[in-house]
């Protein structure tokens, strides 16, 4: 009896070790093909199959971090890339979501160093004598700012920290300006071409298009209010950031900001070795992930556990806590 009961044992044991050990099979949604997310989404699929050759991590091109939270919370898709300032608003119920999505649980934290940029045109600060965000609604200054597109959440914090620093919508028209919305590359051009006089954005620091708007005009970085990044977090979930002095050709000295991040996500109905499994890959295998792009040599394990939006899904917890890194 004891040699059968130690036959089953062992049985039950190898079924188990089998279960947990079962290739990854998931859906990744993430943004536009060829952006950073997609790359992402490749690395996030060599970690998998840095465990198990067998795993597929598979990518899907969405809008964006709002779709991946409406996929998320109707368990339309197993993972999600999203900003964590998407989450915030998801968890509130606040637009553009109708309700609080409350399903959703972390996986990692991909980055945080995404911060907050207003590059206003250097003859407009001298005019009017703006050296600081809260500087342009007492200058009354009639200045077109741009702001990304309505669905980008770079867009609502743009006019969140505006806002802030006492700038409303009416405020700007009151005054003979007005707000234009586009993408990163559009307001590039336009600020060439003098049509907006303030760019704003949420990008990697040096990212291609503050580049372009640094080398084809004379430009020079707002300050912003402590007051205006301590109410953006917590508004948001995002983080201070220190831009650094010299990286940009008018900006010798450090400009403190807020930060938008990216999380991997997943929904409450993950299974807890898919999450398990998953979370062991990227924590072994960080480097398939972080070398994907040069902006992403500054991810590593303590920075994917440090997110504090979300609670982590119990089978990431687990891996995690196995690394000793929760």
């Amino acid at each position: 009896m004891k040699a059968i009961a130690a036959a089953l044992a062992l049985s039950a044991g190898l079924v188990g070790g089998l279960a947990q050990a079962e290739p990854l099979n998931l859906t990744l949604s993430g943004g536009n093909p060829g952006g950073l997310w997609s790359l992402l989404g490749a690395g996030i699929d060599r970690a998998a199959k840095a465990t198990d050759p067998d795993s597929v991590v598979t990518y899907q091109a969405t809008g964006g971090g709002f779709a991946n939270i409406a996929l998320l919370g109707g368990k339309r898709t197993d993972l999600g890339l999203v900003h964590d300032a998407e989450v915030q608003l998801a968890l509130n119920g606040a637009a553009p979501f109708k309700a609080p999505v409350k399903n959703m649980q972390a996986i990692g934290y991909m980055y945080n160093w995404a911060p907050m940029h207003f590059f206003l045109k250097k003859d407009v600060a001298e005019k009017y004598k703006i050296e600081s965000l809260d500087d342009i609604a007492k200058s009354k200054a009639d200045i077109t700012i741009g702001i990304n597109r309505s669905g980008n959440i770079t867009s609502n914090v743009a006019v969140f920290m505006l806002k802030e620093a006492g700038l409303t919508e009416d405020t700007l028209k009151s005054n003979g300006g007005s707000f234009v919305r586009a993408g990163a590359k559009e307001q590039t051009g336009l600020m060439k071409d003098n049509r907006i006089q303030l760019a704003t954005n949420g990008i990697f620091v040096k990212h291609s298009s503050f580049r372009a708007i640094d080398k084809e005009n004379d430009v020079i970085l707002l300050k912003i209010p402590q007051r205006v990044i301590e109410a953006t977090n917590k508004a948001f979930g995002t983080s201070p950031f220190t831009i650094p002095g010299g990286s940009y050709s008018k900006v010798p000295n450090d400009v403190n900001s807020i930060a938008l991040g990216a999380m991997l996500v997943t929904h409450d109905q993950l299974s807890e070795s898919a999450a398990y499994n998953l979370a062991k890959s990227l924590a072994g295998h960080v480097d398939e992930v972080r070398n994907v792009h040069g902006a992403m040599k500054a991810l590593n394990t303590k920075l994917m556990t440090s997110q504090k939006v979300l609670p982590f899904h119990p089978g990431a917890a687990k891996a995690y806590k196995e690394a000793g890194l929760l």
